[in-house]
Formats: C-alpha cells, sequence, structure tokens
C-alpha cells in the first residue's frame, strides 16, 4: 500500500526543501534553463506568491507547486500563473503532480480567479483541461506550449 499524499501549504521550514526538490525536478528536463527555484525565491521576496502547496509522503515534503497573480494586457483580473510544479524525479508518475495541480487549482476557484495559465508540456496539461487560446500569448513562449483555463467561460485577450 503506497502511504497517503498530503497537500498543505508551505511553512517557513519548507522553504530550503522547495529549493531542494525544485532543482532536483528540473535537473534532467531539456527545456528547462535550471532558474525554476529562482523564479520561486522571486515571487517569494515580492510577496506575489498566491498559494505554494508542498505535497507530503510519509512526511517527506516530495512536491510543490506555485500559484501567482498575473497581468494581462486587456485589464482582465484575477488570473494566475501556475508554475512551476516539481515532483522530486522518484516520486514523479505516482499522482503527486496531479494531486498538486488539482488541490492548487480548486484553492484558486475558491479564492475567486478567473482563471489560470501556464507554460507546459501539451500532452499533460489538456487532461485538466487547459487549452491553447487564440489572442492570448505570452511574449517570447512558443503558442503551442502556452496554455489557459478559464474558470468562468471567458478568456482574455492580451
Amino acid at each position: 500500500m503506497h502511504p497517503a499524499i498530503i497537500i498543505r501549504n508551505d511553512t517557513v521550514n519548507d522553504i530550503s526543501t522547495i529549493t531542494e526538490v525544485t532543482v532536483e525536478a528540473f535537473k534532467t528536463i531539456d527545456v528547462s534553463n535550471q532558474t525554476e527555484q529562482y523564479i520561486i525565491e522571486a515571487l517569494r521576496a515580492a510577496k506575489a506568491l498566491t498559494l505554494s502547496l508542498v505535497a507530503e509522503v510519509g512526511g517527506k515534503v516530495v512536491g510543490h507547486i506555485a500559484f501567482s497573480p498575473v497581468t494581462i494586457s486587456d485589464g482582465t483580473m484575477n488570473w494566475y500563473g501556475l508554475g512551476p510544479v516539481s515532483v522530486l524525479p522518484e516520486y514523479q508518475r505516482k499522482g503527486i503532480g496531479k494531486a498538486l495541480i488539482g488541490e492548487g487549482l480548486s484553492r484558486l476557484k475558491d479564492l475567486g480567479a478567473k482563471g489560470c495559465c501556464l507554460v507546459g508540456y501539451p500532452e499533460y496539461y489538456k487532461k485538466f483541461g487547459f487549452e491553447n487560446v487564440s489572442g492570448l500569448v505570452l511574449q517570447g513562449i512558443p503558442p503551442e506550449v502556452f496554455f489557459a483555463l478559464s474558470f468562468d467561460g471567458y478568456f482574455p485577450q492580451g
């Protein structure tokens, strides 16, 4: 029997572990510039982490996900960016990333969010309802890896 996955808000005591998990999770990903841990640090320093959740298995932090507000040029408010999401390599493909994303999206909705966007692998994020949206772009990012999920049926343009 596999230990339960516990998703919880991070604490100050988790910060160094989150960095370690993030570094390990992205170490072998060829499309990564190995800067994901710095993104989390910058968001934390700017007090822009709306949600920062960790996944625990057997009392050990094995995953992390961050959500932060995004600015859309058409003025649409209450949209958030997902990422990075990290799971230690030896815990990948065990439902931990899925649990982090599901819980994070649920909490965003509870906060009154209108939607969420991200940069990621199409085959993975489409499972959660994310889609490429014509007219919603992230400069410098290929449109086939930029995704959005609307919680109210409206997609901003910008």
